[in-house]
């Protein structure tokens, strides 16, 4: 794996991070068990954690979160008007979870819901020009920000990860659709 020390890379054991710790510390009780899941799926776990409490800077600076950011992005990059369902879909998101989200962004103006002439239960939703704005002039620091935060990766094993994870994230979907069919 590329990053990693050549010495250690093929001894999970060998490895310095908090999840070999737990990994080594399973082994002890349980010898017999295959922790190899473990190692990726916790790893996975963790890198996500450590993310989402950084609190991606740039956003954190404009006053926005994550999921909010997420949301002005999805109308964004659509280029139209979506409901709130639709952005649900699309931001991984509960519709109660865009619901306030979409309050807290109605309020700083940076979206406006309109009514649907034929339907009033439902809702439009659209980037205003302020919106938009923001969404333009933070996305490119935003990814400065990431590439910053993934600079610890050689470039060939970042196009790895992101082959790897795009393949994992592509079955799960498949089977958690399957799953809930």
């Amino acid at each position: 794996m590329t990053g990693t020390d050549p010495d250690t890379a093929g001894d999970p054991a060998a490895r310095q991070d908090t999840v070999a710790a737990v990994v080594r510390q399973w082994r002890a009780v349980h010898p017999e068990l295959d922790t190899g899941p473990m190692e990726v799926i916790g790893r996975i776990n963790r890198c996500a954690a450590l993310l989402q409490q950084a609190e991606d800077a740039p956003l954190r600076r404009a006053g926005l979160s994550r999921p909010e950011f997420d949301l002005l992005g999805a109308l964004r990059r659509t280029g139209h008007e979506l409901t709130p369902g639709e952005l649900a879909r699309e931001t991984f998101s509960s519709g109660a979870a865009v619901t306030k989200r979409l309050k807290q962004l109605t309020e700083s103006g940076l979206v406006e819901r309109r009514g649907d002439t034929r339907d009033r239960r439902v809702a439009h939703v659209r980037l205003t020009e302020a919106g938009r704005d923001l969404v333009d002039g933070i996305l490119p620091e935003q990814l400065t920000y990431e590439s910053a935060v993934l600079s610890v990766l050689a470039p060939e094993g970042l196009d790895e990860l992101a082959v790897l994870l795009a393949e994992l994230l592509g079955r799960l979907e498949g089977r958690m659709g399957a799953l809930r069919a």
